[in-house]
C-alpha cells in the first residue's frame, strides 16, 4: 500500500475489504485527532476516547459520503466521542479539571504563556473548546466546523468569538494578578 495515496483512495480499498488500507489514514490522522481530543478531555481519557473515535469511524467509513474532508468527518466523530465522554464524566458544562498538581517553576516567559493558555483554554466549556481548537488549531474553516459538529456556521463564528473572549479574559486577570 503506497502511504502518499489519497484519504478517498484509501476509504474505497478499505471498504472493498483491504483492512491493510486503514493504517495509513491512522496514521495520517491520529495525531491531530489526539491533540484535539487531549485537549477537549484531558489525559489519560484522550487515550480512550480516540480508541472509540477510531473504532466508530472504522465501522461508517465504508459508507463515507464525502460531503466534507475525511479530517472534517473524523473531527466530528472525535467531538461525538468526547461529549460522550464528558457527559458519562458529568463535565459537559463544567471546567475540565486541571491535571493536578503543582507546575514546576517556569523559568521562561514564553513556557509560562504556554502553560496559561493552556489552562485557560481547558477551562473553556466543551463547546466552545471544540470550536476553538477545530478553528485555531487545525485550522479548519467555518463551514467544516458546522459539517463536523451538526450545527450553523454562525453558531460555530458566535462559539469561536465567545472563546477567544473568554482565554483573553483569562489571560488578562492572570496577568494582573501577577502585576
Amino acid at each position: 500500500m503506497n502511504v502518499t495515496e489519497s484519504d478517498e483512495s484509501l476509504v474505497r480499498a478499505f471498504a472493498g475489504g483491504d483492512a491493510d488500507a486503514f493504517l495509513p489514514l491512522y496514521r495520517r490522522h491520529a495525531p491531530l485527532l489526539y491533540g484535539f481530543v487531549t485537549r477537549m478531555v484531558g489525559l489519560p481519557a484522550a487515550d480512550d476516547v480516540l480508541q472509540e473515535a477510531w473504532l466508530r469511524a472504522a465501522r461508517f467509513l465504508p459508507r463515507f459520503e464525502w460531503r466534507s474532508s475525511l479530517r472534517t468527518w473524523l473531527c466530528g466523530i472525535a467531538a461525538n466521542c468526547a461529549r460522550e465522554h464528558l457527559r458519562r464524566k458529568g463535565r459537559l458544562d463544567a471546567e475540565v479539571a486541571s491535571d493536578g498538581g503543582e507546575i514546576a517553576t517556569v523559568w521562561y516567559d514564553a513556557v509560562a504563556d504556554q502553560v496559561d493558555l493552556e489552562r485557560s483554554i481547558a477551562r473553556l466549556s466543551p463547546r466552545y473548546r471544540e470550536v476553538l481548537l477545530l478553528h485555531d488549531v487545525l485550522e479548519m474553516t467555518h463551514a467544516e466546523i458546522a459539517s463536523a459538529l451538526g450545527i450553523d456556521e454562525g453558531t460555530s463564528k458566535s462559539n469561536l468569538s465567545r472563546a477567544r473572549a473568554a482565554v483573553r479574559e483569562t489571560l488578562a486577570n492572570r496577568r494582573r494578578n501577577d502585576e
